[in-house]
């Protein structure tokens, strides 16, 4: 399951949310928690993208004989 979670757990926490925030903000915060995760999804993969290309193994041309 998700970190663990168990579906009563999911259930609970989205109780709370709902109390909390309210049906009209809980769309929005969905929306922008999603766009965070996005934005930090790719904030990381350009970030470790230089270091990828760097730690390619080089193939020489010809094999060793």
């Amino acid at each position: 399951m998700f970190l663990g979670l168990q579906p009563i757990h999911l259930i609970i926490i989205l109780a709370v949310a709902l109390i909390l925030f309210g049906p009209k903000q809980l769309p929005e915060l969905g929306r922008g928690f999603g766009k965070a995760i996005s934005e930090f999804k790719k904030a990381t993969q350009e970030s470790t993208e230089p270091i990828r290309k760097t730690s390619e193994p080089i193939t020489p041309d010809e094999p060793p004989k």
